[in-house]
């Protein structure tokens, strides 16, 4: 399973590296991989929180994700997503757009000699809007988690009081915008605040609608595909449970909700892969062809093993982490932040919800160990 999984990841890898030394010699492929090692290591928590989506996906769907995903995740959000950002806040157009990208300034600085701002410094200016957005559909995703009335909580002193409060209809979306008035109002300079506040708001709406969307055709639709693999991902290996596997319409908005969300993630790490490299090709190799081919070859492997039914909090713990991020990326509107600390945080609630629900299994273990002992001792 392991090989059928990573396998490709691997050829592709490979394959990325070789191209970053035809392009750059010996400092591209250096640079390539460095930037697929960071991009594998600080985003675990997305490929968590990715599995928990996919899970409730046909296996079409899933194909669809590692297939016209990864498409969408390498050139759309690593190559043609910070040319669209230059494009549009720049003026300029598409082809001046990449241009700019493929020249950057001799001495490396953020303007030419003629006073024209560089590829960079035009999409760098970009990133309190970019922020925004998906602070804003990050924000939601996590409060409407936290506010859901659930019988399993892993940090059970906030998570229970917050699930009691979540019964007021709409609280996420009012806590949300709450966030954003203050973001603005307090870390926004007078001249970015209404765009700030346009991004944010159009991050709220695209979660509203893709995820309602989603919802509503899976309830009004309920199914399973013929390819789906019968067993639940919540008690075995194979897949999600028929009654939770979104088909037709559903499928494909629950796939439309889960490139978003993948988005949202990468918005930070496609910015911040500046400071090691301005160069939009190796950022594109080794952000797009390592890091997001491994991430999706990590979620298809925790979705394929059940992983989220055997660490009964995982997930709570992903959701932690993008609550985490989301305040981070609404906070960089104002402040500098090293994504490296954005990643070690993610990281540091993943692991602290494994170790939680390693430490809840075993205690499972013995207590069924003690009945079985006591009932063959009666």
């Amino acid at each position: 399973m392991i090989v059928r999984i990573f396998g490709l990841s691997a050829l592709v890898t490979v394959a990325a590296l070789v191209v970053a030394f035809l392009y750059q010699g010996w400092t591209g492929l250096a640079l390539c991989a460095i930037l697929g090692v960071l991009e594998v290591s600080l985003s675990f928590d997305n490929a968590v929180i990715n599995a928990t989506v996919l899970e409730r996906m046909s296996l079409f769907w899933q194909r669809m994700f590692l297939t016209v995903g990864v498409l969408i995740a390498v050139f759309g959000m690593r190559l043609v997503f910070p040319l669209a950002i230059v494009w549009i806040t720049g003026g300029l157009a598409p082809v001046e757009a990449f241009r700019l990208a493929m020249n950057p300034p001799a001495d490396e600085g953020a303007y030419f000699p003629d006073g024209s701002p560089s590829y960079e410094t035009i999409l760098t200016d970009a990133h309190p809007q970019i922020a925004a957005f998906g602070g804003m559909f990050l924000l939601l995703l996590f409060l409407n988690f936290v506010l859901g009335n659930r019988d399993l909580t892993w940090l059970s002193w906030i998570e229970r009081p917050l699930g009691r409060l979540g019964r007021l209809d709409q609280l996420s979306v009012v806590l949300a915008a709450i966030m954003l008035v203050l973001v603005a109002e307090y870390l926004t300079p007078d001249d970015t605040r209404s765009t700030v506040l346009i991004a944010g708001l159009l991050g709220m709406i695209t979660y509203i609608v893709v995820d309602g969307l989603s919802s509503l055709f899976q309830s009004e639709h309920p199914g399973i595909d013929d390819d789906v693999p019968t067993g639940s991902g919540r008690s075995g290996n194979t897949g999600p449970a028929p009654a939770t596997v979104a088909v037709g319409k559903a499928g494909f908005f629950m796939f439309l909700y889960l490139e978003v969300l993948d988005a949202s993630f990468s918005f930070d790490g496609v910015i911040g892969a500046f400071a090691i490299t301005p160069d939009p090709i190796i950022i594109a190799l080794g952000l797009g062809f390592i890091g997001a081919m491994f991430v999706r070859s990590i979620t298809i492997y925790l979705v394929r093993q059940g992983t989220l039914g055997q660490y009964r909090y995982l997930e709570h713990g992903a959701h932690w982490a993008i609550g985490a991020l989301a305040v981070i990326l609404l906070l960089s509107v104002h402040f500098h932040i090293n994504e490296v600390v954005t990643g070690l945080v993610g990281v540091a609630f993943i692991g602290a919800s494994l170790a939680s629900s390693v430490r809840a299994n075993r205690r499972d273990r013995r207590a069924e160990q003690a009945r079985d002992t006591l009932t063959v001792s009666r």
